[in-house]
C-alpha cells in the first residue's frame, strides 16, 4: 500500500476542523516532504517521526515520502500531527494494518517515540465527537479530554505500544474515568477580610451583582489591587457550560495547570501597563487568545489605568461592548469571546497624592489635567447607559 490517510486536527481560534493526512510513498531517491502550508514546527516533524520510528523498533522507509495535510487553505501548526503523520508513514509502508476512518490522532512524539502533551485537545474533542467515533491522544492529555463525554478516549504512552496495539499484539484500553467538575477551593483572599473602604466595597458589591465594570481612584497603597483581588470570591460561581467554555480557552493559551485540567474558578488576570496592544486583546501570525479572552467570565484588573498605551485602551471599547472581539487577519477574521469585568485602577495625579488628607499632592494644575484625560471620554462614555455601566469609587 503505497497510499495512506489517517485524519488529525487543526485547532483555529476556540474550535478544531479534522485535517487528512495523506502519505505517499514511491520508488525514488530517499526524501522526506511535508506540503499542505506547515509551519516550521511541522517542517521540523521529519526528523522528530523519522528518529521516533526507527526507535520502535520499525523500519523507516528509505524511499521517496510525501506527506499532504488537507485542506491546504488551513494554516497548520505546533506539533500535534507527529503521531498522525508517523502512523501514515506506516500504513503506507504496511508495516501495519490501515487504520479505522472514525479515528483522529493527535501528539507530539519525542524522538524515542515517546509522547508528549500537547495543547488544545478539548476544542479538538468537543468539535470533532459528532464526526469522528475516537481520539487516540498522549496519555497525558486524557484527563482534559474526558470532559467531552461523546468519543471514545484512547490514551497511548508511546508508538511502539500503538504499533503493537494495530498490530493486534497488544491491547490499549479506552480512557474511563470521567472528570468531573468540582467545586473551587476557597480562596486565600476573601472580600470579607477587608476592613473599611465601604464605598469602594458597596462599588464591588455592585460589579459582581449587576457584571458591571469598576473605576477605582486612589492614592499608592490604599489598597486598589487587594479589592481587586477579591472581587472574584463575592461573584456567582461558574455553571459547567462556563466551566468548560473557560477551560477550552486555557486549554489552546497552554495555561492549564498539570495537576488540575479544568478551570472551575472565576479568571483574574492583571497584565501590567507595558502590555501591547496584541497581547491585551489577541492576535499573531496564529491568532490566539489575548488576556481580555483569559479573562473571559472573570475579572481584568488594569492598575495604573492612564500609564497604558491610548491604543491598547481603545480597544477595549468593541470587546466592552459586544462581549467578544474580532481579530482580522489576511486569512481570515476569527472571534474570541471577552465577557469580563473591568476594574480599572489609576491614581489622581502623576504624584498619587491628590485629596490626600494626609500628604500633599505636588502636581501643577496643568499636569492634573493632562494625566487625568489620558483616558479617553469615548471609553467611559461608551458604556455609561449599558448594563456594564462604570461605578466609580474614590479610595481614601
Amino acid at each position: 500500500m503505497a497510499l495512506a490517510k489517517v485524519f488529525s486536527a487543526a485547532v483555529v481560534g476556540l474550535e478544531a476542523t479534522p485535517v487528512e493526512v495523506e502519505v505517499d510513498i514511491s520508488a525514488g531517491l530517499p526524501s522526506f516532504t511535508i506540503v499542505g502550508l506547515p509551519d516550521k514546527a511541522i517542517e521540523e516533524s521529519k526528523e522528530r517521526v523519522r528518529s521516533a520510528i526507527k526507535n520502535s523498533g520499525a523500519q523507516f522507509p528509505t524511499k521517496r515520502i510525501t506527506v499532504n495535510l488537507a485542506p491546504a487553505d488551513i494554516k497548520k501548526e505546533g506539533p500535534a500531527y507527529d503521531l498522525a503523520i508517523a502512523l501514515g508513514i506506516l500504513v503506507a509502508a504496511e508495516l501495519i494494518p490501515p487504520v479505522d476512518k472514525d479515528i483522529v490522532f493527535v501528539g507530539e512524539l519525542s524522538l524515542n517515540g515517546n509522547l508528549r502533551h500537547i495543547n488544545g485537545i478539548l476544542p479538538i474533542a468537543s468539535s470533532l465527537q459528532k464526526k469522528f467515533k475516537e481520539i487516540i491522544l498522549p496519555a497525558i492529555n486524557a484527563p482534559e479530554a474526558s470532559l467531552v463525554k461523546n468519543i471514545i478516549i484512547r490514551p497511548a504512552e508511546n508508538l511502539k505500544d500503538l504499533i503493537f496495539y494495530f498490530k493486534k499484539e497488544k491491547s490499549i484500553s479506552s480512557y474511563t474515568k470521567k472528570f468531573n467538575i468540582q467545586q473551587p477551593e476557597k480562596s486565600e483572599l476573601d472580600f470579607a477580610y477587608i476592613k473599611g473602604q465601604e464605598q469602594a466595597k458597596r462599588a464591588l458589591e455592585i460589579a459582581a451583582t449587576g457584571n458591571h465594570n469598576v473605576f477605582f481612584f486612589g492614592p499608592p497603597g490604599a489598597g486598589k489591587t487587594l479589592l481587586a483581588r477579591t472581587l472574584p470570591t463575592i461573584m456567582p460561581e461558574m455553571t459547567n457550560d462556563e466551566t468548560l467554555e473557560v477551560t477550552k480557552i486555557y486549554s489552546v493559551a497552554g495555561l492549564l495547570p498539570t495537576d488540575l485540567p479544568v478551570i472551575n474558578f472565576r479568571p483574574f488576570r492583571a497584565p501590567h501597563h507595558t502590555t501591547s496592544n496584541v497581547a491585551l486583546v489577541g492576535g499573531g501570525t496564529y491568532p490566539r487568545p489575548g488576556e481580555i479572552t483569559l479573562a473571559h467570565r472573570g475579572v481584568l484588573f488594569m492598575d495604573e489605568f492612564a500609564e497604558f498605551p491610548r491604543s491598547v485602551l481603545e480597544s477595549l471599547r468593541q470587546p466592552l461592548e459586544d462581549g467578544i472581539i474580532t481579530v482580522s487577519r489576511a486569512q481570515g477574521s476569527l472571534q474570541f469571546p471577552a465577557k469580563f469585568i473591568l476594574i480599572a485602577a489609576q491614581n489622581p495625579c502623576p504624584c498619587g497624592y491628590l485629596g490626600d488628607t494626609q500628604k500633599n499632592c505636588i502636581c501643577t494644575p496643568s499636569q492634573i489635567n493632562r494625566y487625568q484625560k489620558r483616558v479617553s471620554g469615548p471609553l467611559l462614555d461608551s458604556n455609561a447607559t449599558r448594563p456594564n455601566a462604570w461605578h466609580w469609587g474614590r479610595i481614601a
